[in-house]
């Protein structure tokens, strides 16, 4: 014969199932916050990398620039003095004729 389970243990249990339950949901919780944040580690890595080589790009660029900036100053000084002597040649022919 089977004994009735009194009201105080079925209480209990329910209590023991809601518990269970709400330790599941707080588990999968935790266990996709533990995905989310695995992979905003492997986004911050692929950032971080990226940045290093924007920053190597950068160096390269603006090392680029400042050597194109010398040859630009050089080819203007050269073009100053043809056009002087241009000027000049230009100046004696007029005060020859």
């Amino acid at each position: 014969m089977a004994k009735a389970v009194s009201p105080a243990i079925t209480q209990a249990l329910g209590q023991l199932r809601n518990a269970v339950a709400a330790l599941e949901g707080v588990v999968a919780r935790r266990a996709q916050d533990d995905r989310s944040a695995e992979t905003l580690k492997k986004e911050l890595a692929v950032m971080q990398d990226d940045r290093a080589q924007i920053a190597l790009d950068l160096d390269a660029a603006m090392a680029k620039a400042a050597r194109l900036d010398a040859v630009t100053g050089e080819l203007g000084r050269r073009v100053d003095r043809a056009t002087s002597l241009v000027r000049e040649v230009l100046g004696d022919l007029g005060q020859r004729e």
